[in-house]
């Protein structure tokens, strides 16, 4: 491809947003967020406590078929919960992919734990099924009910796939796996709010799934994360955990474990009530967009990423995949000097110089799509959307 079919690129994307300047992603607020902002404010619960905080986890469990949602500051801290409560504990590994966000890996590394690094299936972008069953099925042994790391003699205590840019993993499958090891999984679903897989929502699948809501994703909240679960027990011991291990009374501050001060705001919450009020209507024009994005892109005989078999993507980031590592620098060069803001994949974590010395298996998928990757604008402004 000529760099010139570069500018042809440039002129499609700003055609589509109406803009000199293209952002890869931006909210927009075209509901009630002022609305619910204002009567926060008015009622002066704009911290941990008050009525948006309920009625978003409750918005939150309705939309995604969940039992329970537990809000906290950040995707981050949530997965920071989901771990401590799926009983990851210091020096303990668990499974991940090393094409995330750096939060997944620093989540584990919290509870003192390894990340260990599966490869990516090219299907989907997340965690190949087929590398985490080659690492299981050999490199792992079973001792007391546990799957223990044969190189390194620590215990694999949870799985954590994500659900990258928004496109669902082959989840059940995973989960099945994992079950013949008792290892848990967690889903990360930061970047799939809207997603399903096989009718199903992201990140309901696991032990527990987890949700980012910061400010680029699909609907935001300033700041913001959810835990997601099916089981009370562990939704109450989530809510108890975030808000400092803090004993219900009127009056006196008792505190029975160390806790963490993860809980979401009330005025973060009030933004995210009126927002996922909206998701449906974002996921529709994320869709039209990336239509669109994949007529042009096929007639330019450049990949463009869809959806995996059996699911419903949100389409958070838009994805196209390049010739080569030299062909996607001259892209990433010449869409940014144009306003257009386009960015790589993230440096794969194994590259990192925190994570160089954890285990790993063969990592093929992943570099490719590393040396090739590029995420164009995606967001729901697109359109004409109040």
């Amino acid at each position: 491809m000529k760099k010139c079919d570069f500018k042809n690129i440039v002129e499609f994307i700003r055609n589509i947003y109406k803009k000199d300047f293209v952002a890869l992603h931006e909210p927009v607020f075209i509901g009630n967020e002022k609305k619910y902002l204002n009567d926060c404010i008015d009622s002066t619960f704009v911290s941990s406590i008050g009525e948006y905080v309920d009625k978003f986890e409750k918005k939150i469990a309705e939309y995604t078929g969940v039992k329970y949602a537990i809000s906290t500051v950040n995707g981050t801290a949530a997965l920071h919960i989901a771990l401590l409560l799926a009983g990851v504990k210091e020096n303990d590994e668990v499974i991940t992919q090393p094409l995330t966000f750096v939060a997944t890996c620093n989540a584990i590394k919290y509870c003192g734990a390894n990340p260990v690094f599966v490869d990516i299936s090219l299907k989907t972008l997340g965690m190949s099924l087929d590398s985490l069953k080659k690492f299981l099925d050999n490199y792992t042994e079973i001792k007391n009910g546990y799957a223990y790391n044969k190189r390194t003699g620590r215990k694999i205590k949870a799985c954590v796939p994500m659900h990258t840019f928004g496109h669902p993993v082959e989840i059940d499958k995973i989960i099945e796996v994992c079950n013949e090891y008792n290892v848990d999984v967690i889903e990360d679903a930061a970047e799939s709010l809207g997603s399903f897989y096989k009718n199903e929502h992201t990140g309901t699948f696991g032990k527990f799934g987890i949700l980012s809501f910061n400010g680029n994703k699909i609907v935001t909240t300033g700041g913001g994360g959810m835990v997601l679960t099916n089981d009370r027990e562990l939704s109450k011991k989530a809510e108890h955990l975030t808000t400092t291990a803090k004993v219900s009374h009127p009056y006196e501050y008792f505190h029975d474990e160390i806790g963490y001060n993860y809980r979401m705001p009330n005025i973060n919450a009030a933004l995210g009530v009126a927002q996922i009020e909206q998701i449906e209507k974002f996921v529709e024009i994320k869709r039209k967009i990336a239509h669109e994005y994949k007529i042009f892109f096929d007639k330019m005989g450049i990949k463009f990423f869809t959806e995996p078999e059996n699911c419903r993507s949100n389409y958070w980031l838009n994805t196209i995949i390049l010739e080569n590592k030299k062909q996607r620098d001259e892209f990433l060069e010449i869409t940014n000097k144009n306003g257009i803001q386009t960015r790589p994949a993230w440096t794969l974590m194994h590259k990192l110089p925190m994570y160089k010395s954890c285990f790993k298996m063969e990592t093929l998928n992943a570099e490719y799509i590393e040396e090739r990757l590029v995420n164009i604008p995606s967001g729901v402004n697109a359109y004409e959307t109040n």
